[in-house]
């Protein structure tokens, strides 16, 4: 046990049967050093806990309402012996089998790193305009090694673009130094407990690798609704604890909601498609743009709306109510 160099973490609740592929895509790492893998299921009712057996990993099960973000990943972060601990979902699929290689050695690349991060695929079948956003939003961290910190205060202090760029950490795919987590764990708040936790690691000094080789595919096409529910969450949560208003004016949020739909049309027409279903397809990605600003719009005055609409429109806690119940 002393030997092994990394922990692989994983919270279930359902994985379904692409908790499998996970599995076998983590088990099939090349590591030049052991490594093991934990998973803790709060309360599947699928067979996930029996799947993952199957395949020799260590489970432990807690109750539904015992479920939290940071709470649940320090829990398997506490049963953890490797010196690198290594977060990924039920479903967000290791590319191929370096990729916990890479993500290990970029963690280890640099002795002031407290935590790493990898880019994220859409799955193959995901909309055409989830590839393109993906693989937008990670190329903006650079397709090379790269280490950052707080180096500019002042303008930390001032440039929220700056602040989100530094913050910015995914447990969907990432791995923090077992020694920084001992002092700093993850903190236990209703959503983004990994951009919180970045957050506090960069502003005690620590450094934060970007390791474009530890590469997962992880991707989500939510619905209209379901969009909203996302971007409500994010948006509150960002405002609760970063201090952001992301969307604070309804024109303005509008306006964006415009912008994307129309970007969104430019990568359907380069992802070749015409006629009837360019149509069809771009208004419904309309459709789901309109949701995710009105969404943030909601989140970002969370403070201001009824008690029965944040309950109406915070999925996160609808997901919350099912596990108590």
């Amino acid at each position: 046990m002393a030997d092994i160099r990394a922990s692989v973490l994983i919270p279930v609740k359902n994985g379904g049967p692409l908790l499998g592929d996970v599995l076998e895509a983590v088990l099939a790492q090349q590591a030049p050093w052991p490594f093991e893998v934990i998973v803790v299921d709060s309360g599947s009712s699928d067979g996930s806990v029996d799947l993952a057996r199957r395949y020799g990993v260590r489970v432990e099960t807690i109750p539904a309402a015992e479920f939290g973000h940071g709470r649940t990943r320090n829990f398997l972060a506490s049963m953890a012996v490797g010196d690198f601990l290594v977060f990924i979902t039920q479903d967000a699929r290791p590319a191929s089998p370096q990729w916990l290689a890479n993500m290990v050695q970029g963690c280890d690349s640099d002795p002031a790193v407290a935590g790493a991060f990898g880019p994220h695929r859409a799955h193959p079948h995901a909309r055409h305009v989830t590839h393109c956003e993906l693989s937008q939003h990670f190329a903006g961290f650079g397709d090379k090694l790269s280490v950052v910190r707080l180096d500019d205060r002042a303008r930390f202090a001032v440039d929220p673009g700056y602040r989100q760029w530094l913050h910015f950490f995914s447990s969907n795919n990432s791995c923090i130094r077992r020694a920084v987590w001992e002092q700093l764990p993850l903190p236990e708040v209703a959503f983004a407990e990994d951009q919180t936790w970045a957050l506090r690691a960069i502003e005690a000094g620590h450094a934060k690798a970007f390791v474009p080789d530890a590469v997962v595919f992880h991707s989500h096409d939510f619905g209209v609704w379901e969009t909203l529910q996302r971007n409500f969450d994010e948006a509150r949560s960002f405002n609760l604890y970063f201090g952001y208003r992301i969307q604070d004016s309804l024109p303005r949020a509008l306006r964006s909601a415009v912008h994307l739909a129309k970007r969104d049309l430019a990568w359907l027409r380069t992802g070749g498609l015409g006629g009837w279903r360019l149509f069809k397809n771009a208004g419904y990605m309309a459709c789901i743009e309109l949701a995710r600003v009105v969404g943030q719009y909601l989140g970002t005055r969370h403070d201001r709306l009824p008690a029965w609409l944040l309950r109406s429109v915070s999925r996160d806690e609808q997901l919350q109510r099912a596990g108590a119940a």
